[in-house]
């Protein structure tokens, strides 16, 4: 049977390894050998290539197959009518109306001749020469044998027809998958009525076997055969061998009775003190096993206890836990089939819960007696309850503690202004109702005081803000912290795990007793820090392998609070806390790094609340005008009480809050305009009933002047109890120099240290304050100009003319102002920042339309006299008596104008005047002289102008302060030509 099967040759080696080499597989070099239908399925776990792609009788007795085919295939093929059959394979095989028909050439391929291959025969050549010369020198040995190998080949192809069941060394049919595998009865145990399909199927399946028996008996008869010599030589030396295996049997008894005493006394009870080590050990698995599930069984009662002492991260903890276990260790437990959705809504629950206790404990916190010293609220309850909404993903919390934050500032303003009122008996409440109309009754004291409360407790409640929401900063930065670290940790043990894995060795032999593994027993000791790492792992990691069902489960491994709180590690709060960081928060670094933000913005947000309120609170007093009726002092104490609120929410929450300062800066810019309006309005009145006569300078005025000297830009403080009267003075004495000033320049100067000092109270109203002095400075300017100049004063104060020590003491006060004009610079220039700079230039106009005004005011005297010379010496004629009266007329005005002046002006301006007052005097003289055609020729008439001139020189020389005044009226004379 088995030589009606062909094999197809393989690739020949070398005689040496052809035996030993590694099998080549067939499906790749050799065609598989059609053989009988596989009635035997392949084993459950070979290779897929395998199995049997040939229809079987067993999977397919119900529908019809190619062995249903009544006529077999090699008969169909052998047509009687043919002589020959086997020498045409085309007829044979397509019957006689094939036609051997002559194929015509392809016109696409070239005719190929020897002479193609010439030039590839000459390649080759040497090498084929140096192949046989090789071939010669070493011939293959003579135990190789292309017929044995051959041989070999056909019979190893035979035996792959066998499937590899037959073929394993632990065969047997006492094994019931194997004896299903080779006899699969299975497939005939049908309905019915198919008795005779199942007895052709049956009697296949003896055939198909019968087959594989004849495949093998032939293959070791083969064998047989190929070691016949051996055979024979084995017969020749049976009794030799008979002699060497009775030796052999005698020791090998030997040899047993020892190993059985060493087994008896070395072995035995080692052996059993190892089958009760797995005994307990499956004893063991089975006690926590149950352990466990009566654990289980008490978490809802658990969850329900922690629930009432508000322990929600440990009942979500429990809760977490015991679904776990349901998934991995307690999977497929009927009597917890419910268990699992039972948790899961009583997980829900927890939600809410924990969403209400948070608008609680948020009430609680925010609405406690601000003189309270306690920070922070029951902090425990607080981490507590940050953990469990941040485990279970809830987010929102932060709105629920904004939207109390809104609450209880109102409510602090409200009781606040409560609190306040009850204590004002001049309020009846029965008759104003509304709380806002009782808190305009008050006045400016108690209004402020009651401003300061709500301030004092607004900087409370910002502090417990704070305090609050650096405690649930500190849990987001705890779990983002041990994420990270955990996410690292996992890293580390992934590439030690690796290097572990690279460096174990792949081949590992189990010893096996009474089909269990006896190393388990060895590995007891280990059992439980193994648990232990696993368990680890498990809750490190959401993702990591579930703990086996066949490991042992260590006590810890329960479902109660303490297992919850054995997964945590802990790390102290600012407030001396120790908080359990989960380390399954659910949470990326992302969303809690925003939720840190949010925290942040959160109580940025607590201050704007504050300043909101704060703003509402003042436009709700100042409905009825009340802030801008304020004066200055007044103001200044609630400006400072802003700024100082101001800067201590800003210390506070790290971010300034803009509503309260611009608030502040809208009141500020109200009083800047109602204190300019005023000042301005008081020196106008001031200006219009000023008479322009030289004021006594009171002693007050002039230790204002001498601080301004010492550099104190301020108004002097009142000096409380009785003060030594000292008397005025006449003339205000600055820096050495003497200015006699009227008294709107002394009150003035007092309104120019207002503006300064309100500056350095508020800064923020500078550049303001800067204009508005501008402003006033140049209304003083123009005003007095117009009062004196332009001699507006005769209507206004009912001056009978202007006189010139009006003119004067106008122009004295403009110089005290521009003295002060670099110093109110100064003052202002260290107030503003380097970009408002260029506001400075104000001053810089105002000092040129000083000038300009002083300018003028010389003018006008000059001018007077000018006027008076042009009147005088027009009538003046060259006659007897000398002095003649136009010149005695002369030197009085000038005596009079001298009498006016010198105690008001300083003696170099005084000087100054008097010269351009006689260049006026000399162009006159000498237009009259010429007019009178009188020159300088030593004749009467030049002796009588002479004599005038040297009376008019000498009175005004005898000034007091003109002595050494170089007239030089030599300039009368007109030079000769």
């Amino acid at each position: 049977m088995a030589s009606s099967h062909s094999s197809s040759p393989v690739p020949q080696g070398s005689s040496r390894d052809v035996f030993f080499k590694k099998e080549v597989d067939p499906t790749k070099h050799i065609r598989p050998v059609q053989s009988l239908p596989d009635v035997c399925p392949k084993e459950p776990t070979g290779d897929s290539n395998s199995l049997c792609v040939t229809p079987s009788l067993v999977t397919d007795q119900h529908r019809w197959t190619i062995y249903h085919s009544k006529v077999n295939l090699p008969a169909a093929l052998n047509d009687p009518r043919l002589a020959k059959r086997e020498s045409d394979f085309f007829t044979k095989t397509w019957g006689l109306d094939f036609v051997d028909t002559e194929v015509i050439p392809s016109f696409y391929l070239p005719q190929i001749s020897k002479e193609h291959f010439t030039v590839y025969q000459q390649e080759i050549s040497q090498k084929e020469k140096t192949h046989e010369r090789c071939k010669n020198i070493c011939p293959p040995k003579d135990t190789f044998d292309r017929t044995l190998l051959h041989t070999h080949d056909k019979s190893r192809t035979d035996l792959e027809q066998v499937p590899k069941i037959f073929m394993k060394p632990d065969f047997a049919l006492d094994d019931s998958l194997t004896f299903n595998s080779v006899l699969p009865w299975s497939h005939f145990n049908t309905a019915g009525g198919k008795g005779n399909r199942d007895a052709a199927s049956s009697k296949l399946l003896q055939e198909k076997l019968s087959h594989y028996l004849d495949i093998v008996e032939v293959n070791i008869a083969h064998q047989i055969s190929l070691r016949s010599e051996a055979f024979f030589h084995a017969m020749t030396s049976q009794h030799e061998l008979q002699d060497y295996l009775k030796k052999t049997s005698q020791a090998v008894k030997m040899l047993r009775d020892k190993i059985a005493q060493i087994d008896k006394v070395m072995c035995e009870g080692s052996l059993h003190i190892l089958r009760l080590a797995l005994t307990r050990n499956n004893c063991v698995k089975v006690y926590n096993k149950l352990k466990l599930m009566a654990t289980v069984h008490q978490t809802q009662p658990t969850v329900q206890v922690l629930l009432s002492t508000s322990e929600f991260v440990g009942a979500l903890d429990l809760i977490a836990t015991t679904q776990e276990v349901l998934q991995q260790e307690l999977q497929g437990i009927h009597s917890f089939r419910h268990l699992g959705s039972q948790l899961c809504e009583l997980e829900k629950l927890i939600d809410k819960m924990m969403i209400a206790e948070f608008s609680t404990y948020s009430h609680s916190d925010l609405n406690r007696p601000l003189d309270d010293d306690c920070q922070i609220l029951e902090e425990e309850r607080l981490v507590s309850l940050v953990f469990g909404l941040l485990k279970q993903r809830k987010l929102n919390f932060l709105e629920i503690y904004s939207e109390e934050m809104i609450i209880t500032a109102k409510n602090i303003i409200k009781q606040c202004v409560i609190n306040k009122v009850s204590q004002i008996e001049e309020i009846d409440t029965d008759v104003i109702v509304k709380l806002a109309d009782q808190m305009r009754m008050l006045n400016f004291p108690q209004w402020f005081d009651l401003l300061k409360d709500i301030f004092s407790k607004f900087t409370i409640f910002l502090q417990r803000v704070k305090a609050t929401l650096n405690i649930i900063h500190s849990v987001v930065l705890s779990v983002l912290d041990k994420n990270r670290r955990t996410r690292e940790l996992e890293e580390i043990s992934q590439q030690k795990n690796a290097a572990k894995d690279n460096s174990l060795d792949t081949e590992v032999a189990y010893l096996i007793h009474e089909g269990l593994f006896i190393s388990d027993a060895f590995n007891e000791g280990e059992l439980t820090p193994i648990a232990i790492d696993t368990t680890s792992q498990r809750n490190a990691s959401p993702n990591s392998e579930p703990c086996s069902s066949d490991s042992v489960s260590e006590p810890e491994c329960t479902t109660d609070s303490s297992s919850s709180k054995e997964q945590t590690s802990s790390s102290a709060t600012p407030g001396g806390v120790d908080m359990m960081v989960n380390e399954d928060m659910k949470l990326t670094d992302l969303e809690l790094e925003k939720l840190a933000n949010n925290i942040q913005e959160l109580l940025y947000s607590a201050s704007d609340i504050c300043h909101d309120r704060a703003v509402k609170f003042l436009m709700s007093r100042a409905k009825d005008g009340f802030l801008e009726k304020l004066n200055s002092t007044e103001f200044i104490t609630l400006s400072r009480l802003m700024e100082t609120f101001i800067l201590d929410t800003e210390h506070i929450c790290g971010r300034k809050s803009m509503s309260l300062l611009g608030a502040l800066q809208s009141q500020a810019n109200k009083f800047v305009n109602r204190f300019h309006e005023e000042r301005k309005t008081k020196l106008s009145l001031l200006l219009d009933n000023e008479r322009w006569k030289q004021a006594d300078v009171p002693a007050e005025f002039q230790d204002l002047v001498d601080s301004i000297s010492d550099g104190k830009i301020a108004l002097p403080e009142k000096k409380s109890g009785v003060t030594e009267e000292r008397k005025p003075a006449e003339v205000l004495i600055v820096e050495g120099q003497q200015y006699a000033v009227v008294g709107t320049v002394l009150l003035l100067i007092r309104i120019i240290l207002e503006y300064c000092q309100c500056v350095d109270n508020i800064p923020s109203v500078t550049t303001d304050m800067l204009t508005r002095l501008s402003d006033l400075l140049k209304y003083f300017n123009s005003r007095s100009c117009q009062l004196v100049l332009g001699a507006g004063a005769l209507q206004v104060v009912g001056l009978k003319t202007i006189t010139t020590k009006n003119l004067a003491l106008s122009s004295r006060c403009l110089q005290l102002i521009v003295h002060y004009i670099p110093v109110i610079r100064a003052h202002f220039e260290a107030r503003l920042q380097p970009k408002q700079y260029s506001m400075l230039r104000h001053f810089d106009h105002i000092t040129k339309d000083y000038h300009d005004h002083i300018a003028e005011i010389s003018a006008k005297l000059v001018a007077i006299m000018d006027s008076l010379f042009d009147k005088l010496l027009s009538k003046y004629e060259v006659k007897a008596p000398v002095p003649s009266a136009c010149f005695r007329n002369i030197c009085k005005q000038m005596a009079k104008m001298h009498e006016a002046i010198f105690d008001l002006l300083p003696e170099e301006q005084t000087q100054m005047l008097f010269l351009r007052i006689n260049a006026s005097y000399k162009l006159h003289l000498k237009k009259q002289l010429s007019h009178l055609n009188v020159i300088n020729d030593g004749g009467p008439q030049n002796g009588l102008v002479t004599a005038d001139v040297a009376f008019y020189t000498g009175n005004l020389q005898a000034l007091k302060g003109l002595k050494d005044l170089d007239l030089n009226m030599s300039e009368i004379w007109e030079q000769k030509r």
